[in-house]
């Protein structure tokens, strides 16, 4: 039997849970951990720490702001896709954005 005929399928994720998280803890990657993105995940992280450090200056409260519109889209997009479409894109298919 080769590898591919005894991988199991991804589990199915929560798009409710996956949508909530980037709407209220987006900032921090969070829903990305959760769906498996650790890269995206840490990409979240690493800007928000650094737009926190730089808002000071006017480029850290861009950052933060372009950031949190990005993940509120992401969590309302989340939400609206069906549970097959959610699972099928972000689950199986491993699409990281969008």
């Amino acid at each position: 039997m080769s590898e591919a005929e005894n991988a199991t399928p991804p589990a199915p994720k929560s798009k409710v849970v996956a949508g909530l998280l980037a709407i209220f803890l987006g900032g921090f990657g969070i829903h990305k951990f959760y769906l498996g993105y650790t890269t995206p995940g840490l990409i979240l992280l690493g800007a928000f720490v650094l737009g926190s450090a730089l808002s000071c200056v006017g480029i850290g409260i861009l950052t933060l702001s372009i950031q949190s519109i990005l993940v509120l889209v992401e969590g309302i997009i989340y939400l609206t896709k069906s549970d097959e479409e959610f699972n099928r894109l972000y689950v199986e298919n491993k699409k990281p954005w969008f």
